[in-house]
């Protein structure tokens, strides 16, 4: 017996190990999630602090809208239909103005006609009696959710109505169809109309008043940032590709190729941004009516511009270069025509951004486009003295330079565009002697 209990402490010493390396490791390891995840936080909070700020603002408007719960004598009048003002304010809130604005202006507005429609509809059914008055709700339901699904499909609807259009079919839905069983059901409908409305009065509010986020101030911010992008990287292409033989082996700085990549998938952001934009009020410079649609025409420009961007990054692939000599011969009017469309781009960025007049662009402009003559001429020049052996050599050459003046006339066309813009927006002008470049 003495033996038994002998041989059964290492077994049980053995399993005591085993379940506190077990336990070191759990503890280790959720020490290392949070951790992970305090990282995470930190690095959300800093790259967006005013996401933060949203967080408190949301957490205001329900606090202040669950008042309605709290004070005895708002609870007289909401009674239990206080409950929609939460659920408004949680469903509106969004982390823009425009995106609030918009969603609380659909809800309400939706949640209006759709029961207005319920209590017009059902009233109109009574008319038929208890035989026909089913049909006819069943009818009506089915004619109008069907319009309102059918209207969802046209894009301008969708992209502006869609939230609202959904409320609408709910709404609709439940007014007639409980309005049948219940004859209180039209009373409850709106009172909870009522508390919708204060939801979304609440929200926006709180959203417009407390540290806003104006989100046509963000499209502004990147369609200027693009077109700085798009600027930096022809500026840097003129010397990574032109540069001379002897240097050809020397490391540059190409971090300015992937600047540009991120305007190529810009589209998305640009056109939800101007979506929101047009339901802000006026604010600052960015008067009523707004011309947001003429910053899509920049973005969309500016993409064009990317695209040809994106053919000529593959150039300064060394196995697909040219000759050096024949480079070298081009080099220069290359460089011209780059460096002054870059600096025509960093120029509109800039008058993007501070909404002022552009200057001096013009004078960019046309630099870019003398160049472009003088490289068809010298361009004319070499493909005479060439035998056909290094006509196939020089077909990189042709490609850079006919991309180039491609990109020369879409920086003219953005130019243009934002002429355009700032006419419409009303951009200050500003003295041309402060503006002169040094030479």
């Amino acid at each position: 017996m003495a033996l038994m209990v002998s041989g059964s402490q290492p077994n049980t010493g053995s399993q005591t190990c085993r379940w506190w390396i077990f336990l070191k490791d759990l503890s280790e390891k959720a020490k290392n999630k949070v951790v992970d995840v305090a990282g995470k936080v930190n690095k959300l909070g800093r790259d967006e602090p005013r996401r933060i700020i949203h967080c408190l603002k949301v957490g205001l408007a329900i606090t202040l809208v669950s008042l309605l719960y709290y004070v005895q004598p708002l609870y007289k009048i909401f009674g239990e239909c206080g409950v929609w003002a939460v659920l408004t304010v949680v469903l509106v809130s969004e982390f823009t103005v425009g995106g609030t604005l918009g969603r609380g202006l659909n809800r309400t507005f939706a949640t209006l006609l759709g029961g207005a429609l319920g209590v017009a509809v059902e009233r109109l059914a009574a008319i038929f009696g208890d035989i026909g008055q089913p049909i006819v709700l069943g009818l009506f339901v089915m004619i109008i959710n069907a319009v309102v699904t059918f209207v969802r499909f046209f894009p301008e609807m969708k992209a502006r109505y869609d939230y609202g259009l959904i409320i609408l079919m709910l709404t609709f839905s439940m007014v007639s169809i409980s309005g049948y069983r219940d004859e209180e059901a039209l009373i409850i409908a709106y009172e909870r109309v009522l508390t919708i409305i204060v939801g979304c009065v609440i929200a926006v509010l709180v959203c417009i008043f407390i540290c806003p986020v104006w989100v046509g101030e963000d499209l502004q911010r990147l369609i200027a940032a693009n077109l700085e992008k798009l600027g930096c990287f022809l500026e840097a292409f003129g010397s990574a590709y032109c540069r001379v033989a002897g240097d050809a082996q020397i490391k540059i700085d190409e971090s300015f190729l992937q600047g540009y990549k991120s305007v190529l998938t810009s589209k998305s952001s640009e056109e939800t941004m101007a979506n929101l934009a047009r339901w802000e009020p006026g604010h600052g410079r960015f008067l009523f009516r707004h011309p947001w649609k003429q910053y899509l025409k920049v973005g969309t420009l500016a993409r064009e511009c990317s695209y040809k961007i994106e053919i000529l990054s593959r150039h300064l692939a060394p196995e697909i270069q040219a000759p050096q000599e024949i480079r070298g011969e081009i080099q220069e009017s290359c460089r011209e025509m780059t460096r002054e469309s870059g600096k025509a781009l960093k120029k509109l960025a800039e008058a993007i951004r501070t909404m002022t007049l552009p200057t001096v662009i013009d004078f960019h402009v046309e630099n870019s486009k003398a160049a472009a003559k003088n490289l068809v001429a010298l361009w004319e020049d070499i493909t005479t003295t060439l035998d056909d052996t290094t006509l196939l050599e020089i077909i990189p050459v042709a490609a850079v330079t006919s991309t180039v003046m491609d990109i020369v006339i879409c920086s003219e066309k953005i130019s243009e565009a934002v002429k355009e813009l700032a006419s419409l927006a009303h951009f200050k002008s500003i003295d041309p002697i402060l503006t002169q470049e040094e030479p």
